[in-house]
Parts: C-alpha cells; sequence; structure tokens
C-alpha cells in the first residue's frame, strides 16, 4: 500500500468515527505515525483531503451495492441485502459526518449527493421494478415515487434534530424506518418473505 492510500485509509476511519470538523491535520498525521509536513506533501489542505475519502468511498459503496444486486435471488432479498450493507456502515459511521461535509467541505458534499442522486436512486427504483416484475411487490406502486421516498428515508436518521444521537442509533433508527418500508411494498407472497428475512436476522 503507497502512502497516499495509507493516509486516505486512516483519515476514513477516524472521520466516520469522530465527524470531520473535529479532526485535524495533526490528528491524521498523529494516528499515522507520520509528520505534517509529509502529509502536506500528498494533500494540499484539510479539504482536499476530505474530498478524495469521500470520492474513494463512495466508488467502493458503488461496487458493494452492485455486488448485492447479483447475488440476490429475488427483490425482496436484495433489499434485506441492502439494509445490511446499510447497517454495517452505520455501525461505524457518526451521524454528524454528513452535517460537517455539508457545512463545511462543499466539494465533498456534492460528491455524497451525486451518488445519492444518481447511483443509490437507480438501485433502489431497479428493485422496485424487480420485486413487481417477480409479484412480490404491489404492481399498483409508482416506482419512481417510491424510490425517491425510499432515498429520502435512509437519510432521515441524520437529522440530528429529529434524532439526536445521544437519544437514538443509526443503526436501530434506519432498521426500523427500513423494515416499515419494505412491508407497504411487498404483496401477501412478499410479505411471507419478508417475515422469512427478518426471522432469520432475529436468530
Amino acid at each position: 500500500m503507497d502512502a497516499q492510500e495509507r493516509i486516505l485509509q486512516s483519515a476514513e476511519a477516524i472521520f466516520m468515527r469522530m465527524g470531520i470538523r473535529s479532526v485535524s491535520m495533526d490528528d491524521i498525521s498523529a494516528q499515522l505515525g507520520m509528520s505534517k509536513k509529509t502529509l502536506y506533501q500528498y494533500f494540499e489542505d484539510k479539504d482536499q483531503l476530505v474530498t478524495m475519502v469521500v470520492g474513494r468511498h463512495f466508488q467502493t459503496k458503488c461496487l458493494e451495492l452492485e455486488a448485492c444486486s447479483n447475488q440476490a435471488q429475488n427483490a425482496v432479498h436484495e433489499f434485506f441485502l441492502l439494509l445490511d450493507r446499510l447497517i454495517i456502515d452505520f455501525t461505524s459511521m457518526n451521524p454528524i459526518v454528513l452535517h460537517d461535509m455539508q457545512k463545511f467541505h462543499p466539494l465533498a458534499y456534492a460528491s455524497f449527493t451525486r451518488y445519492k442522486q444518481e447511483f443509490v436512486l437507480s438501485c433502489v427504483r431497479k428493485n422496485i421494478e424487480r420485486g413487481k416484475e417477480e409479484g412480490y411487490y404491489r404492481n399498483e406502486l409508482d416506482a419512481d415515487i417510491m424510490s425517491k421516498y425510499r432515498l429520502e428515508s435512509i437519510m432521515i436518521p441524520f437529522n440530528l434534530s429529529v434524532f439526536p444521537p445521544e437519544h437514538y442509533t443509526l443503526v436501530s433508527t434506519a432498521k426500523l424506518i427500513s423494515e416499515n418500508f419494505i412491508y407497504g411494498l411487498v404483496t401477501p407472497q412478499g410479505h411471507d418473505l419478508v417475515e422469512q428475512y427478518i426471522n432469520e436476522r432475529r436468530k
């Protein structure tokens, strides 16, 4: 692993854990056991580092979501594989990350917005269309409206004024919202699959 990649990996881990604003370049160099002078040989400032960390992070997320879609046995299975992926991500994420990104790092936030509005929205829409074709999702649903609704529901746990982190966790909030969403999509046949996958996870 080259030095730049090592910096990006370490910075991503500490940003996800502590948020972005509270982490300085000094903190990152100390975490790496690297002088700040060496750090600045690879990144001209913190904003460039954050932007590259975010871009790299969402490139990886795209590959992970594609893998979930490819290995899913059906649309309901795909939904739960994607939910598992979301929960893994949220387990290690401080909810302040998106707030910091939006307020202090507009280029990084623009990268996140493109990922959400283009790639994630497309994945959700394809899942809904697949479920309708398979008979597991209600055929009368408008895939465009429901995919946008799902996308916004994923972001609800990050609203710190509604779900302050001292009282709520990203994981439990996201899981509850997601399970209620899938129950609203399914046909009776799909409902049986939802129950099956939820029971398997409880075990």
